[in-house]
Formats: structure tokens, sequence, C-alpha cells
């Protein structure tokens, strides 16, 4: 199954690692540092240039890959559990 994170990109749900609220999360230093690391080394994908309110971690074939979306984490989560209605969030 895949989820869809915004505009035209959509992720294997089985490689998400996270789904992070980026306004409540944000404030932390480590993640912070871990946006900003991931950054640098090329790993953030913009999904949209409207306003982020999530960012999601995934990881497939060992490439780890930081996507930032204006979908809410809330609503991400609600879609990832209708594919998955056993899956624990």
């Amino acid at each position: 199954m895949y989820l869809h994170l915004g505009e035209d990109t959509a992720v294997r749900a089985d490689g998400i690692i996270g789904i992070f609220d980026i306004e409540n999360t944000s404030v932390s230093k480590h993640t912070k540092e871990f946006l900003a690391a991931a950054g640098k080394s090329g790993q953030v994908k913009n999904v949209s240039y409207d306003m982020p309110k999530s960012f999601i971690v995934c990881s497939e074939k060992g490439v780890k890959t930081v996507y930032i979306s204006p979908i809410s984490a809330a609503t991400l989560k609600k879609r990832g559990k209708a594919g998955f209605p056993s899956a624990r969030y």
C-alpha cells in the first residue's frame, strides 16, 4: 500500500519510519538538528510549496528520506489506518 503525501508524491507505507507534526516537534533541539543534518545531506524532499504541516521519515532500500508535507500528521495517520486497520500508530 502507498500513502499519498501531497501533490504527486506517494510512498510505500511499509517504508515509513515515522510521521511527525512539524509545529509540535520542531521546537525540540534534537528535531531541529535532525532536520538540519538531513537537509545538508540532501535527504529532504519538499512535497509542495504550501505551508508545511508534517514531515515523514522513510527508509527504502537503506536510503532514508525526509518528506515535508502540507498534509497534517493526523490526516496522514487516518489515511494509514484506513489502509492498515490493524496497524499500530
